[in-house]
Parts: structure tokens; sequence; C-alpha cells
């Protein structure tokens, strides 16, 4: 190739590749929020909590950067989302004191965000690939903390009838208990979110990403929502199903209140029972749920679809273990009654059973 001609072609690609440095250091920016304010929100449906968790991720390495690479925001570009840089992020979190979980979710946040860039620019693809070779840090699993029957019996009679107030967050406890729902899942029903006058009653709930699941609940739990819809909404077709009064109108409860029915619930209940843990929140409640049925033989599809899980492995990943007593209690019934009998195969009757064709 001549001389001439083997220097233009250098040239081009060195343009080129100028261009298309150019182009991503431009357009980090760009995806960068349509990530979070198109994407997430528009196609995936996720929820504002969801979307503010990988906000922060992307914040944290982008002050990762400025900290320790020295690169400022204006000059970020997906130059610097490295298999190497992200390497050193990894070390940079565990030297901040982050747990083991957080850094998980931090690469979990990174590596969603790449793979929607590698989607809407396949030259990004490559970026996307190459930090996924980064393996997650092995999390040590521990039993999750559930309550004791008699400890979920105290709480949720703790609460006595003799006020309205009273009443309702008695109904609030049982709702929380019977449906496995989270805190924000139970702040946004509404009357027209219970199916009670039907063979097998029910709840629908409206999850993460805003998807509905229907939740069945006992004969018990709709005797007790019969009785508090007659006092708390006699004639009402349409409204928040836990409220409270403010200025002589009806208002949502927000779950700061929920959260603070349970707590003092618990606190009421600790006075009288030794089995109720410290640390009581509306999420123990789910967790209770979910174990009573896994302990009652209830299948895991059944548990995931109570619960609203999108895959089978976040359900394994909590309850899908054998509790201490759960195993004691198959081991206790696997041992063989040692001593004061004798040998089955000794046994004359034993044997005459064995070898007879009646």
């Amino acid at each position: 190739m001549p001389l001439q001609q083997r220097t233009w072609r250098v040239y081009c690609l060195r343009l080129s590749h100028m261009r298309y440095k150019r182009k991503r250091d431009k357009c980090f920016w760009t995806m960068a929020r349509s990530y979070l304010h198109d994407y997430m929100p528009a196609i995936r449906n996720l929820s504002g909590k969801t979307i503010e968790t990988y906000k922060q991720s992307l914040k944290t390495y982008l002050r990762f950067l400025k900290e320790k690479k020295n690169i400022e925001d204006e000059l970020v570009s997906f130059e610097a989302f490295t298999r190497d840089y992200v390497k050193e992020f990894i070390i940079w979190l565990k030297g901040q004191g982050a747990s083991t979980r957080t850094i998980n979710l931090r690469i979990t946040s990174i590596r969603s965000f790449l793979k929607y860039c590698g989607q809407e620019d396949f030259e990004l693809r490559g970026i996307y690939e190459s930090v996924c070779q980064i393996q997650k840090l092995k999390e040590e699993k521990h039993p999750i903390l559930y309550l004791q029957p008699e400890a979920t019996a105290v709480i949720l009679s703790a609460y006595d009838m003799n006020t309205q107030k009273h009443r309702r967050n008695r109904m609030i406890l049982i709702l929380l208990y019977d449906t496995g729902a989270r805190v924000q899942e139970l702040a946004d029903l509404d009357i027209e979110s219970l199916h009670l006058d039907v063979p097998n009653p029910y709840i629908s709930i409206i999850g993460k990403g805003r998807k509905r699941r229907n939740v069945p609940i006992m004969r018990k739990t709709v005797a007790h929502l019969n009785s508090y819809l007659k006092e708390f909404h006699p004639s009402e077709q349409s409204a928040p199903l836990f409220y409270s009064m403010r200025d002589g109108k009806p208002h949502r409860l927000s779950t700061d209140s929920i959260s603070l029915v349970v707590g003092t619930a618990a606190k009421m209940a600790r006075e009288t029972c030794n089995a109720v843990p410290e640390n009581v929140h509306c999420h123990l409640f789910r967790k209770t749920k979910a174990m009573d049925l896994y302990k009652n033989g209830i299948p895991l599809p059944f548990i995931m679809q109570l619960l609203g899980h999108e895959s089978m492995s976040t359900t394994s990943g909590f309850y899908a273990f054998a509790t201490l007593e759960m195993m004691s209690d198959a081991i206790n019934k696997s041992v063989p009654i040692i001593g004061g009998t004798e040998k089955l195969w000794k046994n004359k009757n034993a044997k005459q059973a064995l070898y007879t064709l009646d």
C-alpha cells in the first residue's frame, strides 16, 4: 500500500475513533437520564423507591470516579466503566465500610445500566459484557428471623377493642399478617381491593412494578373485615381502607403510621410475652407468614405467588431452607427407639407375617 494511502487510512481511523469517543462522552449523561427517568418507570414499571436505589448506586460510582480517579462529572464517559475500574470500585466500597449486600446491590445496578446502554447502542455491548465477568461477592446466608406462634398471637391481640382507633389498629395487624403484604402494599389498599362475597375471599394487592396479585384470606379475617367496614366505611364504595381523620377529612395512613402501629403493639406485647423480640417491624410479619406456610408444607410456588416475588430464586433464597426447629423434629422422628424392645427380625409373629400369603 502506498505511503500516502496508508497515511490517509490511519487519519480516517483516528478521526472515526475521536468521533466515537466524543459521541460516548456526550451520550453518557443522556443515556443515564433516559435510563432513570424513562426506561425504568415507563418500560420496567418500577417503583420510585427502586429507581432511587439504582440512582444512588450510579451516584456512588460517580463519587468514586471523582475521588479516586479525578474524573469530574463533565468528563465522565463510558470509558470510565471498565472492568478494572469497577473492580477498584468494589475495593473502594469495602474501604468505605459497605456491607457485602450493599456492594452486590451496587454491582447489580451498574450492570443493569450498562445492559440498557448496550441495548440502545450495540457498540457499548462490549463494556456491559466485560463488567458482567466480575463476580458478585459471596454473601453469608443467615436463617431469617420470624415470630414464634406465641409471639404472633400476643402482638395481634395487643390492642383492645375499647376504642375506635384500637379496633382499626388491630385490623391493620391482622391483615398485615394474613396477607403477607409489604407495608406500602397495605397502605395502598382501597375498599375496592376487597373481594369478600365470593366462594374464596381474596384481596387484590398492587405490588412492585404495579403488578397485581390476588391473595386469599382466612374466614376469620373476612369476619373481622366485615365488622371493620360497617364501622369505618358504612356507606362508602371508594376510599382508602385504612385512614386517619385530619381537619374533619379522612387521609390515607402512611407507611410510617402503620410502622408506628406495629411498633407500639410489639412494645405492649413484650410486657407479657418474653418471646416477642426487640426489633419488630412490618416486614417481620411478611417473613413470619411465609415461614408459617412453609413449615406447614405449602409448596414454594404458592408462597412465591402470595409474596409477589418475580422469580423462584428470590423465594427460595429467603425461605427454602429447613429451620433448626424443622430439622430437630425430622431428626427425632427418624431415630429408632433405643433399648427395651426386641429386634423386629427376631420377633416370631413378625417373621410369620412376612412368610404368609394372607
